[in-house]
């Protein structure tokens, strides 16, 4: 016995944009800047290596903070 059965696609959602080389560029130079401030600090500035870590995390996150909120407004905005 066989069921013959049509699929159906419940939410047909438009394919994601491409990312841009500018945005992969941005991101390769925000990495290389953590871990050139993590580097500064710990060896540059002697402040131990936890906290240059957490200095280093912290400016990460707050720079991946920035990123998702410029992306928010652009989203709204189409």
């Amino acid at each position: 016995m066989t069921v013959d059965r049509d699929v159906i696609r419940d939410h047909d959602q438009p394919p994601p944009d491409d990312v841009s080389t500018a945005t992969v560029a941005a991101y390769a130079v925000a990495a290389v800047a953590l871990v050139g401030w993590f580097l500064f600090g710990w060896l540059v500035q002697r402040q131990g290596f936890v906290n240059s870590v957490g200095e280093s995390a912290g400016a990460g996150f707050a720079l991946l903070l920035v990123v998702s909120v410029i992306g928010t407004v652009r989203r709204n905005r189409r």
